[in-house]
Parts: C-alpha cells; sequence; structure tokens
C-alpha cells in the first residue's frame, strides 16, 4: 500500500507518517493530479490518495482502494470518476476555529475596535473621552445559523454562552443538540431571515442548496443584519449578494469563501465577479476560518487512523461513500 498526497495535502506528509502505526511510502503529486491522468499510472490497486479534489473527464480513473478527503466537503470531488471498489472518506476537526472564526466575527462588528484604535490619539483625547459613541454587544441578538451539522452546532455553542437567541434552518429539522432555541426546516426559511442579526451559511454545497440564498431571501432580510458566509460561496447567489451589499439592503457580510479558486501551482483566478473587497461593509478573507496551526495536526492524525484502520481490516470512519463493487482487476 502506498499513499499519495495532492496538491496542499502534500505539505502534510510529516504529519501524516508521524501518526501511522507503522510506516508506509508516501508520495506527493502537484495540484494537476487532482485532474489529470498524467499520474495515474504510478497509482495502484490497493493505494489511498489523499486529496481535496478528484475528477477525470473523458477518461478512467485508475483504480485505488481509497480516497481521503482532508476536509469536509466533497463538491471537489466527481464521485462518478472513482473506481467502483473505491471508497471515500471525510474529516472534520474544523468546526473548533470556524465557529471561533464566527463569533470574532460578530464581536468585530458590534463592537468595532479597529475603529476605537484609530480614534485615540494623546492630543485628542479628552474629546474623544466626552463624545464616545456606544457600540453594540451580541447579547440578546438572533444568530440564525442554515445548516446545524457539526458546524452550526459548535457555533451555536459559543452563541448560546453569549446569550443569544439561535434559530436553526436545517432540511434534518431536530433538536440541533439542544443548543437552538428553534430549528425550522428550509420551507420556512423566511422566518429565520426576517428576525436574524447575523446569518451564518455553514450548511454543504449540494444542488439544493446552491443559490439558496437570492435576491429575495437577501431582501427579506434586516437591512442591518450582516451575513457570514464560512461554507461555500455558491450557496448565495453572487451578483444578488454583491447588490445587496452595495445598495445597502442588508447591513454587511464577512466572507471567508468564493466563488473561484485556483486549481494549479500558479494559476491566477479571481475570487468573484464583482469587486467585493471594495466594499466598505463586506469584510473579505482569503478561506481562512478553519486555517489555524492546529488543525492539520488533528486532521491528519484522523486520516493517519483511518488508512491505520484500512490496513487492519476494521470500518473505516466518517466513510462517506462505500465502495459500489468490491471486485478488483
Amino acid at each position: 500500500m502506498k499513499v499519495f498526497m495532492i496538491g496542499e495535502a502534500a505539505n502534510h506528509k510529516d504529519k501524516l507518517a508521524a501518526h501511522l502505526s507503522a510506516p508506509l511510502p508516501i508520495i506527493s503529486l502537484p495540484r494537476e493530479a487532482a485532474q489529470s491522468p498524467q499520474f495515474d499510472t504510478e497509482i495502484g490497486a490497493n493505494d489511498v490518495v489523499i486529496s481535496l479534489r478528484f475528477s477525470r473527464t473523458g477518461g478512467t480513473a485508475p483504480d485505488f482502494r481509497l480516497l481521503h478527503v482532508p476536509g469536509a466537503g466533497l463538491d471537489g470531488i466527481d464521485l462518478g470518476s472513482l473506481p467502483g471498489g473505491c471508497t471515500v472518506c471525510n474529516v472534520f476537526e474544523h468546526e473548533i476555529p470556524i465557529a471561533e472564526f464566527v463569533t470574532a466575527a460578530m464581536l468585530n462588528w458590534e463592537i468595532r475596535p479597529d475603529e476605537l484604535r484609530r480614534s485615540f490619539a494623546t492630543d485628542s483625547w479628552s474629546d474623544t473621552y466626552r463624545a464616545r459613541v456606544p457600540h453594540g454587544e451580541i447579547h440578546g441578538r438572533t444568530l440564525g445559523v442554515v445548516g446545524i451539522g457539526r458546524i452550526g452546532r459548535t457555533i451555536a455553542q459559543r452563541a448560546r454562552a453569549f446569550g443569544m437567541r439561535i434559530l436553526a434552518v436545517d432540511q434534518m429539522a431536530g433538536d440541533g443538540g439542544g443548543l437552538a432555541d428553534a430549528v425550522l426546516p428550509p420551507a420556512q426559511l423566511g422566518q429565520v431571515l426576517a428576525v436574524a442579526d447575523y446569518l451564518v451559511i455553514a450548511c454543504p454545497l449540494t444542488a439544493e442548496t446552491r443559490s439558496l440564498i437570492g435576491a429575495g431571501q437577501l431582501r427579506a432580510m434586516k437591512p442591518t443584519a450582516v451575513l457570514i458566509n464560512v461554507s461555500r460561496a455558491p450557496i448565495v447567489d453572487e451578483e444578488a449578494l454583491y447588490n445587496a451589499l452595495s445598495r445597502r439592503l442588508i447591513g454587511g457580510a464577512y466572507l471567508d469563501v468564493w466563488y473561484g479558486y485556483p486549481t494549479g501551482g500558479t494559476d491566477r483566478v479571481p475570487p468573484a465577479r464583482f469587486p467585493f473587497e471594495e466594499l466598505p461593509n463586506a469584510v473579505c478573507t482569503p478561506h481562512s476560518s478553519a486555517w489555524t496551526s492546529q488543525l492539520p495536526q488533528r486532521r491528519y492524525a484522523f486520516i493517519a487512523r483511518n488508512i491505520d484502520r484500512l490496513r487492519s481490516g476494521e470500518p473505516l470512519l466518517n466513510m462517506v461513500r462505500a465502495p459500489l463493487s468490491e471486485s478488483r482487476e
């Protein structure tokens, strides 16, 4: 058995190797290997591929045993390109930093610490003190969470500690782990939009959720509401969002996920068709909400445990697709 790590995943070879119970050959492949068959002859039927993306156009993928996605999202994986005997697993571990990012975004919007800092100077201190402008607080605000899975629940847990009211929208409308004041089905999304001070997008990108938040939904939001997208950009219609922000139909947005991403090592791809970063009420970050120094250690420790389980014949964790066929040539 060999392990092939494609693109960014290859930067974490040492972390994976350190957590494996026994050594395995670990081979780095460039980003292009996720879409190109150029390196397929190196991959064998018993091997593991670790990649955030995988597709094959007009060709047949090599037969391999396990595709382990080093993240939660599967929208970069063309399942139809995979060999029938290939198992697919994913990994989480990012809910903690994403929840911290969302909490920080809400606190930052209310308190405006950068503005407070800029307003402070020795020469103007006395006048600034006398003319202090009150800032807000998240206590008592209503948080709408679209998707109450691992990320949504971890966000809700922190928001509840700050005394926020939490309304969740999820197609598996249960009790949200007891963390939400109400969990509504997608058909009742409008009820949440009408009252949410903050709307967090935390659901996966699927055919049903693509453009879930469009012009009509943005118009239904409060004019002071803030949208925070830490899931996938296309869940929110791109043009509708830009228009809503530029026309101040909503208060603002924190955008950490984008509509365009590079796929190779040197290609340059714009993040969106519109200049969101030029809007004063849009805070744009480079898909970094989960990207902490601790995250790769947790993720690759989990992936290593799954590879060990594969070698020993134990059931795999976080399996999102079982083999369609156990036959191997």
